[in-house]
C-alpha cells in the first residue's frame, strides 16, 4: 500500500470513527528512526546516496551539481 492511498482509504471511512481507528492502527506507515528512509534529498527527494555532512543533506549527484557553487574545489 502506498503513502497516498492509505490517506484516500481513510477519507472515505473517516465518518465511523471505530473502523479508522483499526485502519490507522494496521496500515498508516511508521516514523522511521533508522535506515535509508530516513533522509531525504532536499532538492530531489531521492533516499540513495545521502550527504549529510557539513548539513548538506542532499544526494551525491544533486551535490555534484553545486558543489562548485557552495564552495568546494574537486581535486584532480
Amino acid at each position: 500500500m502506498t503513502a497516498s492511498s492509505w490517506e484516500k482509504v481513510l477519507k472515505q471511512i473517516k465518518h465511523k470513527p471505530a473502523k479508522a481507528a483499526k485502519f490507522l492502527k494496521h496500515n498508516k506507515p511508521k516514523k522511521r528512526t533508522t535506515g535509508k528512509a530516513l533522509r531525504r534529498c532536499e532538492r530531489t527527494g531521492q533516499f540513495g546516496g545521502h550527504i549529510k555532512q557539513y548539513g548538506i543533506n542532499m544526494c551525491r549527484q544533486a551535490f555534484r551539481e553545486i558543489a562548485e557553487e557552495i564552495g568546494f574545489q574537486k581535486y584532480s
